[in-house]
């Protein structure tokens, strides 16, 4: 928030000048609706000779922590599973170039399902430890940590999707969309469309409730 526009809004609220009177000379001002609402929510509407300022959302360590780990068995859950399928699909339609591949994926698809044995249990508890705490404390759903995450989350899926698209695109105009291709790039646009769907609903969710 900038320091100007909150200067502002204690000034105005200390001199009792009405909320509506503030908010509407600040955007004919040019500030966005969503800047003046956070400086405006930044105190609490009561009846006190000076603005009260609202508790902040306290970010600790642990809490950083939690997201982080989140995220991260997110991303390596999503990046194993989808190795896994390919596997699957390799085995099914092996290129007949690729000699003794069979037997190499084995220990790939030992390593992901390992990865996806560990890291989706953790991913599960840790977004339920989250969660519940949210629940108990809705103040937690504007940490910036999870906003900072959620977006960059979104911006990779996005990424995926975007470059899936394009090889799709590509090889269909080298007329070279074969089964094998094809499935896994289904499997990559499944992955990522659903996490980026999941995360933009949620966001799309607080926005409408905040």
């Amino acid at each position: 928030m900038s320091n100007e526009l909150q200067s502002f809004v204690k000034e105005s609220l200390e001199k009792n000048v009405p909320r509506a009177r503030i908010q509407d000379v600040l955007k004919k001002a040019g500030w966005k609706p969503d800047e003046v609402r956070n400086a405006l929510d930044a105190y609490a509407d009561a009846d006190f000779p000076v603005p009260v300022p609202r508790r902040k959302p306290y970010m600790s360590a642990r809490e950083a922590f939690m997201y982080l780990v989140m995220f991260l068995t997110l991303y390596w859950t999503s990046f194993s599973f989808g190795q896994l399928i390919y596997q699957f699909i390799n085995r099914a339609y092996p290129d007949p170039l690729q000699y003794g591949y069979i037997d190499s994926s084995f220990q790939t698809i030992r390593m992901d399902t390992a990865s996806i044995i560990i890291a989706f249990p953790v991913f599960l508890y840790v977004s339920w430890v989250l969660g519940k705490a949210m629940k108990k404390d809705p103040e937690k759903r504007a940490s910036k940590i999870r906003k900072w995450l959620t977006y960059l989350t979104l911006f990779i899926a996005a990424g995926i999707i975007i470059g899936d698209l394009i090889a799709l695109v590509f090889n269909a105009l080298g007329g070279e969309l074969t089964p094998r291709f094809l499935l896994k790039v289904l499997t990559v646009g499944a992955i990522a469309g659903s996490i980026f769907g999941f995360y933009l609903i949620e966001l799309r969710k607080e926005e409408k409730d905040a």
